[in-house]
């Protein structure tokens, strides 16, 4: 079938950069990535980025130049990817640019009194996608979350109908969890039908203790974790958090599972050690995981794991023995590596948007018909 070149780029709630991919599409939304790229965040920038996901001075100014700057980190990635693959701008149809989420509100806000409606709520995500354009000289798909939202959506994850394309099975029930600062779960049914939700905490809180107690910014392997022990108490004042009992559809972020969230949670264990917290807060994120995928999965019989969560040895062993009876797999087997998938998504979500076509899990779709994910800025 005929192809086009498709640019994906991803920043996640992890906040330790960009990770692009150039990827062929045929016409049938078949994909095969023909180049992978990452671009670390330094310090700085960083920093910047975790201020803006709470209140503070000149949030406007500052969230500007942060889309400035995010843009400017998105096309360095993409000239490396077009060395990479040894294409030029002018062959590549779009780019899909995911952008940094900075707030996640969700259907918390302004319902609609005169027709009834929910509340829509917002979801933030700085870029600024004309610039990107203008750099790059490729037309870019932006702004994914705000159309779904509109629809009566979440506004994530976004990822479940890319992961239906790439790894359903006929006949058969598989789930597949990408843990990334946010875990979520797709489950993609035996008769063809889609869900996906955010489960919980995915490496953000890890993440954090790790640099606050050991400078790095992540528990390689989950060696650290592995080296602690399990506090049972923490664990379950964690576990009562209300967002982990709540049905499907649901989302969240950094808005919830943040350092003051955890904080909090400590207050009445500080004699613990920190390897011990680490420990616990790796059980916790497995908890949160496994118990939804158990839950409203039960007869998944393969579980792929992608998202930067999937190099955690001890996170994937303890989610594996939450749920013995299921094939835990990691998506590299299946031909596409857990740090690509989420970028993957993007360039495939472009493709979408580009043709018209919807890009979402139906049973998000809006009242009003047509449904199209993505506004377009043209180079």
């Amino acid at each position: 079938m005929p192809s086009s070149y498709f640019v994906g780029l991803m920043s996640g709630t992890s906040l330790d950069g960009v990770d692009g991919v150039l990827a062929q599409i045929d016409d049938a939304g078949r994909l095969n990535v023909l180049a992978h790229d990452f671009a670390p965040f330094d310090h700085a920038f960083r920093s910047d980025l975790l201020s803006l996901n709470q209140s503070g001075t000149d949030e406007l100014h500052r969230s500007a130049l942060a889309g400035n700057a995010i843009a400017r980190h998105y096309a360095e990635v993409v000239d490396a990817l077009l060395h990479r693959a040894r294409l030029t701008a002018a062959q590549v149809k779009a780019i899909g640019a995911h952008g940094q989420t900075v707030r996640h509100r969700p259907l918390e806000f302004d319902p609609d009194v005169v027709r009834h409606l929910p509340a829509v709520g917002y979801t933030l995500q700085l870029i600024n996608p004309a610039l990107l354009a203008e750099l790059t000289g490729i037309d870019v798909v932006a702004d994914f979350r705000s159309r779904d939202l509109a629809a009566g959506g979440q506004g994530a994850p976004l990822v479940p109908a890319f992961h239906q394309g790439v790894f359903a099975q006929p006949r058969r029930c598989v789930a597949v969890l990408n843990i990334g600062g946010i875990a979520n779960l797709s489950v993609l049914k035996a008769d063809g039908s889609v869900l996906g939700w955010d489960c919980g905490p995915g490496n953000t809180l890890m993440d954090f203790w790790c640099a606050r107690h050991t400078g790095q910014a992540f528990d390689r392997d989950g060696a650290w974790a592995a080296s602690g022990q399990l506090h049972p108490e923490l664990l379950l004042k964690m576990a009562g958090e209300s967002f982990l009992h709540k049905p499907p559809p649901k989302s969240t972020g950094r808005d919830l599972f943040n350092p003051a969230w955890l904080l909090h949670h400590l207050a009445q264990f500080e004699e613990l050690e920190p390897a011990d917290v680490q420990a616990t807060l790796c059980t916790y994120t497995a908890y949160a995981c496994s118990q939804d995928l158990l839950r409203y999965a039960p007869d998944a019989c393969q579980l792929v794991v992608c998202g930067g969560g999937a190099l955690n040895g001890e996170l994937i062993r303890q989610i594996a023995a939450h749920v013995p009876d299921k094939s835990v797999l990691n998506s590299e087997a299946l031909g596409l590596p857990p740090l690509q998938v989420e970028a993957a998504a993007f360039a495939w979500l472009a493709f979408k948007t580009v043709r018209r076509e919807t890009s979402s899990l139906p049973s998000v779709t809006g009242a009003r018909g047509a449904r199209v994910l993505g506004a377009i800025y043209p180079r």
